[in-house]
């Protein structure tokens, strides 16, 4: 996985102030699950980062570094 995606979930949580816990109890995942996402041991599939993207209301591109913008092109 790209380390920025692990940088920027991170990033997205802390910002928000949201717990691995309370991050991985909004999106039915473990606090592990959360956890490995974020040091890199396992990877978010693609139905997981479309959960994270809607979660923090972003878009996965930005997850994907794809785009620097985290905002959603509707």
């Amino acid at each position: 996985m790209s380390r920025v995606i692990l940088l920027r979930l991170k990033e997205l949580r802390r910002s928000r102030r949201i717990t691995q816990l309370k991050l991985a109890m909004d999106l039915n995942l473990t606090q592990n699950t959360v956890s490995r996402y974020e040091t890199g041991e396992r990877e978010p599939g693609i139905a997981e980062l479309v959960r994270i993207a809607d979660y923090f209301h972003i878009s996965v591109d930005y997850l994907l570094e794809r785009t620097d913008n985290p905002e959603m092109n509707l």
